[in-house]
């Protein structure tokens, strides 16, 4: 594990609902942490890249949500990728993670998870998003349920599918 490249990672908090999971910096890094720890999701990983992410409310992210995506309301996370760095070999901003409180809570809630474990899910979720992964189509949302399935497992979550 020394050799793996955690990205550094500026949280911001606009929402104080976020202050009701007082683990939720930690749960984050948790999550990034072991995202870089896997041979291939972390594998594009540069010593020094960084990551944003934002704990906000459900009004903010169904703001970006429309505005971004063009869907109404709310959802769980948006990521927002950063256009790939000009070398391989360099770090790079990899972009941002937006986490809406409300919808993440309800959710959790309505499939007898912890806040905190919900969160880990999202964060791993969406950070394969930065790193190129989606689920546009069957076979890439198998591979990558299958991934967030065994990252989530190295940090004791079940598999939340």
């Amino acid at each position: 594990m020394a050799d793996m490249n955690v990205p550094d990672v500026d949280i911001l908090v606009e929402s104080p609902l976020w202050e009701r999971v007082p683990q939720a910096r930690a749960t984050v890094l948790r999550a990034v942490a072991a995202v870089a720890a896997d041979r291939d999701a972390g594998a594009k990983l540069r010593r020094g890249d960084e990551m944003g992410v934002t704990f906000t409310d459900d009004a903010a992210i169904a703001a970006l949500n429309g505005r971004w995506r063009g869907k109404d309301g709310p959802t769980n996370v948006l990521s927002f990728p950063a256009p790939p760095p000009p070398s391989s070999e360099i770090p790079h901003f990899l972009g941002d993670i937006v986490l809406a409180f409300e919808t993440l809570e309800r959710e959790a809630n309505s499939e007898g998870k912890a806040v905190e474990q919900h969160l880990a899910h999202l964060v791993v979720h969406g950070f394969l998003h930065l790193l190129g992964h989606d689920h546009e189509e069957d076979e890439e949302a198998s591979r990558m349920e299958t991934l967030e399935t065994g990252i989530l497992a190295t940090i004791g979550i079940a598999d939340p599918y």
